[in-house]
């Protein structure tokens, strides 16, 4: 059934109010409830059912749930860092004893580093460089909102530069299902890559921004508060008790190794698991699984040294890991939301339906800066890339091929144009893991990312048109 403008509704209104009311969880419920209302034909008690039981079953997708699960894991294993004196231990070599990082851009340098040594997975780049940055960044008074950006900007846009993971299977599989012959995927793919100009340009701008003072706009006052008032957030969006879930244990001297040890488990299993799942080629290996069993045996690791430190016994270290998983409770719960969102946008076919409105305003010249206006707008309404590049593929890649535009830069703006929506919408995975690690609110840092990522696109819609008349 063809729902036409009514699927674009549940979407619009979700990141309306996610955007006015400040509050995501209640935005992605609204926005679920209207998907289901429409899909069952607006009966309203069918639709509240349906609600839930959408919910419900998002956790069918092993994906969902094992990243679900890792946000708590995660949670838990963060907590007893911090409670085990790690953090502090950490930040006191790094910052006081040994002086490697002596300043908030060499903070900032190290956090884009890190996201560009983790390039096998958007959801693994933002856990790893979140968590492990996030001690030194605090240290330094980094504020919150510039953390999420430079961990958000270095996971998927980078994971597209740079495909020596899955993407590289699943971008060569969208462009074979636009009609690119399979012999000539990969070229093709290689060729989009320094097409790809949104990605770059936020690549590059983010290294930028990490050694001059480049800031603009709303992240220019974060980073102004964190200067002079010492405060990480707005004082508005982080409720009080947040505020004293960072304090370590009275009386528990600085540990580094109680940080190091953990984290070094938790990056050799990853390894181990992607080299073995992908018989010998990490870059083939099985990220969902691979980020599991890193976040078990991390928080394994740490529980096993907390104990022989006698810091805890084993109830009060199964209360602490309960309370650590409870940090990161009202984020899986966006996750979820997020999750099913996705889903029940897909079930209303709003990609399609966007996609055929737009088309019919085209020129062959004008087919790649459309391109990437449709994926964003795709992207953006969706909060997923993935989703958004299957569905342009097939419609954007064949027009290509049939007008004689050239492919690679058709397909170059498809991929920026899907990766916009995952770097900047409120409902996606990145967005919120993203947040998550680095203690960032969700609408804090899409406020203060979007005239960063407008910017970005604008410079990009740009070199579009002038490639589209040029090639």
């Amino acid at each position: 059934m063809e729902y036409g403008f009514l699927s674009v509704v549940p979407p619009l209104v979700t990141i309306v109010l996610a955007l006015v009311l400040k509050n995501v969880f209640v935005s992605l419920l609204v926005g679920i409830f209207l998907s289901a209302l429409i899909l069952c034909g607006g009966n309203l008690f069918v639709g509240l059912n349906n609600t839930f039981y959408s919910i419900v079953g998002t956790f069918e997708s092993s994906g969902n749930t094992i990243v679900l699960m890792s946000m708590l894991l995660i949670g838990a294993l963060i907590y007893l860092i911090e409670r085990s004196g790690g953090i502090e231990g950490f930040v006191d070599v790094m910052v006081k004893k040994r002086g490697i990082i002596k300043s908030k851009r060499a903070s900032a340098f190290f956090t884009w580093l890190l996201g560009i040594v983790v390039f096998t997975s958007g959801s693994l780049s933002c856990m790893v460089t979140g968590s492990v940055s996030r001690p030194l960044n605090d240290s330094m008074k980094l504020p919150h909102e510039k953390a999420a950006f430079l961990v958000h900007t270095t996971s998927t846009p980078w994971c597209v530069l740079f495909p020596l993971s899955g993407w590289l299977a699943s971008m060569t599989g969208y462009l074979t299902s636009g009609g690119v012959p399979e012999a000539d995927a990969i070229t093709v793919l290689i060729q989009s890559i320094p097409l790809n100009f949104y990605c770059i340009i936020a690549i590059i701008f983010a290294l930028l921004v990490t050694i001059f003072p480049l800031d603009f706009g709303p992240m220019k006052k974060a980073e102004l508060r964190a200067e002079q008032t010492g405060e990480l957030d707005d004082p508005a969006s982080v409720p009080e008790e947040a505020r004293e879930m960072s304090k370590g244990a009275s009386g528990v001297k600085p540990r580094m190794k109680n940080m190091i040890i953990p984290m070094i488990a938790m990056i050799g299993v990853i390894l181990a698991v992607l080299i073995v799942s992908g018989n010998g080629n990490p870059t083939s290996g099985d990220g969902m699984q691979a980020l599991l069993w890193g976040c078990i045996m991390a928080l394994l690791v740490i529980s096993v040294m907390v104990m022989v430190e006698r810091l805890y016994n084993l109830e009060q270290l199964v209360n602490e890991i309960m309370k650590g998983m409870s940090t990161m409770l009202p984020i899986a719960c966006v996750l979820l939301f997020g999750f099913t969102m996705g889903t029940m946008v897909s079930s209303l076919d709003t990609g399609n339906y966007l996609s055929s409105v737009f088309m019919r305003f085209l020129t062959p010249a004008l087919l790649p800066a459309l391109t990437f206006i449709i994926s964003m707008l795709l992207s953006f309404a969706t909060g997923t890339s993935m989703g958004t590049m299957a569905i342009m593929a097939t419609i954007a890649l064949p027009m290509a091929i049939n007008m004689g535009v050239s492919v690679p830069l058709v397909a170059g703006s498809m991929f920026g144009g899907s990766i916009f929506g995952d770097h900047s919408s409120p409902i996606s995975d990145t967005t919120i893991m993203s947040c998550a690690t680095t203690g960032c609110n969700i609408i804090d840092h899409v406020k203060t990312q979007m005239p960063y990522v407008l910017c970005f696109a604008g410079a990009s819609l740009v070199l579009y048109v002038i490639a589209g008349f040029l090639m």
